[in-house]
């Protein structure tokens, strides 16, 4: 059995996913198992990871949805068939350090009482890096009430923490905060997480793409804000901090531009 498993939804990123491949190929950590599983793509995606299937079967798995159903379902898809001690998170369009595995593990092996670990978070586009996301080191449940106290796409989970709370949940006002939610389950149910203060992993995201968050999603994440609140018996102030992704949504977009910025300018110093 894999001592870890990788699991990937993953939609038409035909042109960048080569390039995520050969990073998780680089890791210093090699007992690993990857699911990918392809969402519907309309382009050539699926058939990038067949090339690597067919040169390394026994790593490489490929499901495929007949329908485009979203990251939450196509996540369980991969959980399903995965058969690692832990669990490991990583998007087609992306990179991580080669050490990244290495780090990761050597938190869960240390440090029993935590189950979820995740890392600092780079952003770059074509012009280079632009920005880096911190969270706290051992985030608290209070930590809930500003935003999601974990990186998603870096992060490496035990088994047993995925199985306690059957996964991803699939309800559709979960969209786009399923990774936020998974975190309120498990902190719900005991499990704790720590966050490596290393930008290990390389998100590649436009400037511009969090202006275009539908905001449908903006409501979305206010619902997990509030149930946070509510289970974790946090301050009521907090049903507040619940509102900031709507008014977020109705704030003229040059405005929020300037606090994006600002906000992304002191994550890098």
């Amino acid at each position: 059995m894999p001592k870890i498993s990788i699991i990937s939804g993953i939609y038409n990123c035909a042109d960048t996913l080569s390039e995520a491949i050969e990073s998780i190929l680089s890791q210093t950590v090699t007992d690993w198992e990857w699911i990918l599983c392809d969402d519907a793509s309309t382009d050539s995606t699926a058939d990038v990871v067949r090339r690597y299937q067919e040169r390394d079967p026994q790593r490489f798995m490929l499901l495929q949805n007949g329908t485009n159903r979203g990251l939450n379902y196509t996540l369980n898809c991969c959980l399903k068939e995965a058969k690692g001690e832990y669990i490991a998170r990583m998007d087609g369009d992306d990179l991580c350090a080669p050490d990244r595995f290495e780090k990761e593990l050597a938190v869960l092996e240390t440090e029993p009482e935590i189950d979820i670990v995740s890392t600092s978070m780079t952003f770059f586009d074509e012009t280079g890096t632009w920005g880096r996301i911190d969270h706290p080191v051992y985030p608290e449940k209070t930590d809930f009430i500003k935003e999601s106290p974990f990186c998603h796409a870096p992060c490496m989970v035990r088994r047993r923490a995925y199985d306690a709370v059957n996964g991803y949940s699939e309800e559709k006002r979960l969209l786009r905060v399923e990774d936020y939610h998974l975190w309120y389950k498990m902190y719900l149910a005991g499990y704790r997480g720590k966050n490596i203060q290393e930008p290990l992993y390389q998100m590649r995201d436009d400037q511009k793409a969090y202006t275009r968050r539908k905001f449908r999603y903006r409501l979305n994440e206010a619902y997990v804000k509030a149930l946070a609140v509510s289970r974790f018996h946090l301050p009521i102030w907090g049903y507040l901090y619940a509102l900031r992704p709507i008014l977020v949504g109705l704030m003229p977009r040059c405005l929020y531009n300037v606090m994006h910025k600002q906000r992304l300018a002191q994550n890098n110093t």
